[in-house]
């Protein structure tokens, strides 16, 4: 019976973690393939005192400043991201003393969003001065914080928090996705006025997530 089956199935926090841990892996990956090294002709053969190279050295300087360049702070954004969207998730399955299917598929949904992490940065570092790939990129994270907050939500309802976890725990955990939620849909409404001030507030939130300083509401968060 349906019913009967869906009594115990998704139920292994511990299979649930390995494949989000998979998942991760391989979307962190796959951010680096977006940095493609510069095409540089082949040094011309002669002394190495003649010179013969420095038109190849110049032509990768212009690549590396021009071509690679603009691609590292997407990068370093979207692998910031995924390393603290692991963090949150791993602590949320850390509180829960089971999973059922329901929070399994609610997880489930939230590794969609992920893999889709390194398109939506892929699409943002083809050009940093279109409003719609920050629209797009800033979507992939709400989807992100939507999930979890979904999973926490699931969870206390269904009562499947272990006892060691307790109510403040809880708040902060909710408090914390709520308050960059809405901190990144204001870095990127910025994008209204210049994409590049949007881009420089969302890897500052991100830097301070993982740095965690004591700042005001932040710190709260």
């Amino acid at each position: 019976m349906p019913t009967r089956y869906h009594r115990f199935a998704g139920s292994s926090l511990d299979r649930l973690a390995a494949l989000s841990d998979g998942v991760f892996a391989v979307a962190m990956t796959l951010l680096v393939l977006d940095l493609k090294a510069p095409s540089v002709p082949k040094r011309a053969q002669g002394p190495i005192w003649s010179g013969s190279g420095g038109g190849s050295e110049h032509v990768l300087s212009h690549g590396l400043l021009h071509d690679v360049v603009p691609r590292l702070l997407p990068y370093v954004m979207s692998f910031l991201t995924l390393g603290i969207f692991w963090v949150g998730q791993q602590t949320q399955l850390q509180s829960f003393t089971r999973s059922n299917r329901a929070l399994t598929w609610l997880h489930l949904s939230f590794l969609f969003a992920v893999t889709l992490l390194p398109f939506s940065t892929g699409l943002l570092a083809q050009d940093t001065t279109y409003r719609l790939s920050i629209a797009v990129y800033w979507l992939n994270l709400s989807a992100l914080g939507l999930m979890l907050f979904l999973s926490l939500r699931y969870a206390e309802h269904a009562g499947v928090i272990s006892e060691d976890t307790t109510e403040d725990m809880r708040a902060a955990m909710a408090r914390r996705i709520v308050v960059y939620q809405g901190l990144y849909a204001l870095a990127a409404l910025t994008c209204l006025i210049n994409t590049y001030v949007a881009l420089g507030l969302l890897v500052a939130l991100q830097v301070n997530a993982v740095v965690a300083p004591r700042i005001w509401i932040l710190d709260r968060a």
